[in-house]
């Protein structure tokens, strides 16, 4: 090379701190996808998913592990064309990743136009979850988990009530109705004591033969629909810097990769 060819060269090099930046940020993204991946994997295979097909299909096709697993896949993939394009400067899976986190990122803004617009059919389609759910409780041991967890965070019972818990076979009230947990709740629904260091399972039982001022005393009477609703108007702003920033996070991956494409291709037009 003649001496202001070596300056052109190196005037349209590779940027270092863009690859390795990209490639550390892809690891990390990388990581979290096998993890989320690895649980969901192991949650199928340990309830054997596949034997079980027919309560699944009950529940409208939804399974929270499949939430894992399509969540973890999408992240691993995405990761690993990012941590490859970026090491091996190949344009083709930066363009890959960039592309698939650009359209993920339309897909949270329309995801997230459309909860705003349709916000009362969103709360109908929750309170129909949320009574879904309750009539397979015993069904699902993931979705058993799920309502537990839901009802003892928001503090509540039910999707309206407690009395939704009628909906479930080993709950209802019904006079024929032979289970011990008949005109019961589960024990996520009860209020907690402190002084208990055991967790009482039973803590339902017969807790809705009483009043329901007497209700009060031993459970949760509000309704999860209404408590989330509260929970979200309560941390609003902590809900929406945590989208917008997983949306700076895409936002700023994508103009690395990009970056790091121009990088490239800039190189070889001076080859």
């Amino acid at each position: 090379f003649s001496r202001k060819q070596h300056q052109l060269f190196k005037a349209v090099e590779v940027s270092c701190c863009v690859k390795y930046f990209l490639f550390g940020f892809n690891i990390i993204f990388w990581l979290l996808g096998a993890a989320f991946l690895g649980i969901g994997l192991w949650a199928w295979t340990e309830k054997g998913v596949l034997s079980n097909m027919a309560s699944i299909t009950d529940l409208g096709g939804f399974d929270p592990v499949w939430l894992f697993i399509v969540v973890g896949g999408v992240m691993f993939i995405l990761g690993f064309a990012g941590c490859i394009g970026a090491l091996r400067e190949n344009t083709l899976l930066l363009k890959f990743f960039s592309v698939f986190l650009g359209l993920i990122f339309f897909l949270e803004l329309t995801a997230g136009i459309l909860t705003f617009v349709f916000k009362d059919w969103i709360k109908d389609q929750l309170n129909f979850f949320i009574n879904n759910n309750v009539k397979a409780y015993r069904d699902d041991i993931d979705l058993q988990n799920l309502i537990d967890f839901t009802q003892e965070y928001w503090s509540c019972c039910g999707a309206h009530g407690p009395n939704d818990w009628n909906l479930n076979i080993y709950f209802n009230c019904t006079e024929f109705n032979p289970s011990r947990e008949r005109c019961g709740v589960p024990f996520s629904c009860c209020v907690k004591d402190p002084a208990e260091d055991v967790l009482n399972t039973q803590c339902g039982y017969d807790v809705r033969l009483q009043g329901e001022l007497d209700q009060q005393k031993y459970i949760h009477t509000k309704g999860c629909v209404g408590q989330f609703e509260r929970w979200l108007q309560d941390n609003l702003i902590i809900v929406a810097g945590v989208f917008v920033g997983i949306a700076l996070l895409q936002i700023f991956g994508i103009c690395l990769a990009q970056n790091l494409v121009s990088d490239v291709k800039a190189v070889k037009a001076n080859w």
